[in-house]
């Protein structure tokens, strides 16, 4: 299991966001960019949320996770507006269709990264019981927070495990593929979870008395203006249809 999740603290690497404005992101993002609300009136606000995610990853120094998400969101946002106009009939549909379903998940995939990546369990505690949350919510989150980064992990060591005894697509053994890879994840995914579940039981998640936490949180300058930028997203969405219909925007 990644060392990580033990950690009440992760190591300094460049700028640091309270979970809080993390989680606000994540819900921005994904109602306004991934769910669309707000129409053509969000269009260019639409497109600087988009960007929030690399900037992120790249003060995070996850360099080539931020080159990545630019250069492929870049592609299928050129193909929207550059090649998309010039097609027609089923063509065209699949590639709106392709397009548009990339052009809006990547940026909550991307800051779902992020937020996975420069967090804590401690910390994501911490914050949620800041904002009074159920434990019925923050429980299962804080689990599922970290078993499915690790099992990504623990996928990646079986696939190291197999390419070192010549078990690969094409191999010698390629029926072999299944059972070599799907026993082990499931096995391992049983351990994680149970794991998991007894860290947070550790933790004192669930206990009738208010439990302590050693991580400090607190909202510094970039916090603030995350946060101003969110309400002036939410405030922007909600007050431009009122501004055009009564003729104040054309």
């Amino acid at each position: 299991m990644a060392r990580e999740i033990l950690l009440s603290k992760k190591t300094e690497q460049g700028l640091r966001l309270d979970p809080r404005t993390k989680l606000l992101l994540i819900f921005i993002i994904s109602i306004f960019v991934m769910g669309g609300t707000g129409g053509e009136a969000m269009g260019l606000i639409r497109l600087v949320l988009c960007t929030v995610p690399a900037i992120l990853l790249l003060t995070s120094k996850q360099c080539a996770k931020a080159v990545g998400y630019i250069a492929v969101f870049s592609a299928f946002f050129a193909v929207q507006i550059y090649v998309l106009p010039h097609l027609t009939g089923i063509l065209n549909f699949l590639v709106l269709f392709t397009t548009g379903f990339f052009c809006r998940i990547l940026p909550s995939v991307a800051i779902a990264a992020y937020a996975v990546k420069t967090t804590t369990v401690s910390e994501l505690i911490s914050g949620m019981e800041r904002i009074h949350m159920p434990k019925e919510v923050t429980i299962p989150l804080t689990v599922m927070f970290r078993f499915f980064p690790t099992v990504f992990q623990e996928s990646e060591a079986i696939s190291d495990a197999m390419k070192m005894r010549g078990i690969k697509l094409g191999g010698k053994k390629p029926s072999k593929i299944l059972e070599y890879k799907l026993i082990p994840m499931i096995t391992c995914s049983v351990k994680i979870g149970e794991e998991l579940s007894a860290a947070a039981i550790t933790r004192g998640l669930g206990a009738p008395v208010k439990r302590t936490n050693i991580c400090q949180l607190k909202f510094s300058f970039a916090d603030v203006v995350l946060i101003l930028f969110c309400c002036f997203v939410v405030v922007w969405a909600i007050a431009s249809p009122i501004i055009s219909a009564g003729g104040i925007l054309p």
